[in-house]
């Protein structure tokens, strides 16, 4: 990857969800693949006196520390995203270092939210609406297949996951930075959704999750009205299926992404976080044409996922696969060193028998 030579996109970033996944990503490629000059946000756990921190922390600090040695700004912030408090110092951040953002990627995946206006606590939930859903799913740690049924969700956990999982305070983000006067001329945004497969729909696109995938899709266009005085846009980036944090524990999500893996990475179409990152914005974000959306102004970085040899090979294997045979159809372990990675195991090279010291990056 060289800088400044394939992508082109804004060199003043704030990444809000920046430790894990697409939005560690997000960063990385904006850094390295553009030369950006970067806050990141992240909610992690520091290194005790007897206790190593979260890998999240870890990922963020690293970043920083290869930042700075490439010559790029990079400073991170760890708190909770959704506080006031964090909004501010991370303002104060911008208009000490970078004088306003041009761009701004929104990636969070949260199991609780305490609204900083009422002090009120929202719990996310995964379950379907309207009725059980029951399909088969993997346990990546073991490749035990179990069937499991995920009983309908009550209104108000459905009301909950939106206010957590939802677009309100990737709204508010925008909103408090464009009353500091901290967004540039032609400010961009962009958030995360996915949409998936038939056999994911009713648990996922169709459930709490979903619901909150389609307010977050709802608030870009609300974000767009607010942005037009900057000439700005809001864009909604509809992802492929990856192991994260947040994926490996929606029930029969481990199950589907782990043959779908195998197929893609047959068809040699298979892409990690940073691979997906990097197409985004090469092929579709910053183009000499602009952002290559669909009908309903997304960008459809799934196309490959969801491409008919690709879904039609998975459902094939849907109906074959069985605790006997998943290591066999399935790239199982593949699944598994990837979200292992994730939490800091099964690095490459890493002599996990030996003591270190917990602030050692």
């Amino acid at each position: 990857m060289k800088a400044r030579e394939t992508v082109e996109s804004p060199r003043r970033a704030l990444v809000i969800g920046a430790s894990n996944g697409f939005g560690l990503a997000a960063r990385i490629v904006s850094a390295f693949g553009s030369g950006a000059d970067s806050i990141g946000v992240g909610f992690e756990r520091q290194a005790m006196r007897d206790r190593t921190a979260t890998a999240g922390w870890y990922n963020i600090e690293a970043f920083k520390q290869a930042a700075q040695k490439a010559g790029l700004g990079a400073w991170n912030v760890n708190g909770d995203a959704f506080s006031n408090e964090i909004k501010t110092t991370v303002a104060e951040l911008i208009r000490e270092h970078l004088g306003q953002i041009d761009f701004l990627v929104y990636s969070i995946a949260a199991p609780r939210r305490i609204d900083p206006e009422t002090g009120e606590i929202y719990t996310s939930v995964i379950k379907p609406i309207g009725r059980p859903f029951t399909a088969l799913s993997a346990d990546f740690l073991s490749g035990k297949i179990n069937e499991v049924t995920a009983q309908p969700a009550t209104p108000a956990e459905i009301a909950h996951t939106v206010k957590v999982m939802g677009g309100e305070d990737w709204s508010r983000w925008i909103e408090w930075l464009q009353a500091e006067n901290l967004l540039a001329d032609k400010f961009l945004t962009l958030a995360f959704s996915y949409i998936g497969s038939k056999y994911t729909r009713p648990l996922y696109r169709d459930g709490t999750i979903g619901a909150a995938k389609k307010d977050l899709e709802h608030r870009a266009a609300e974000i767009n009205q607010k942005l037009q005085p900057l000439n700005g846009r809001a864009i909604i980036s509809v992802n492929k299926a990856l192991v994260t944090r947040a994926s490996a524990v929606i029930p029969a999500v481990p199950l589907y992404i782990a043959l779908l893996y195998r197929v893609m990475k047959q068809k040699n179409l298979h892409e990690g976080c940073i691979q997906q990152m990097y197409r985004l914005y090469h092929d579709y974000l910053f183009t000499a044409d602009g952002p290559i959306v669909d009908a309903a102004g997304r960008i459809r970085l799934d196309d490959w996922e969801m491409r008919d040899d690709v879904q039609k090979e998975v459902t094939k294997l849907l109906k074959r696969v069985n605790a006997g045979n998943i290591s066999e159809l399935s790239d199982i372990r593949g699944l598994r060193e990837e979200f292992l990675r994730h939490h800091g195991f099964g690095m490459p090279g890493v002599n996990y028998q030996v003591d270190i010291s917990p602030d050692d990056l």
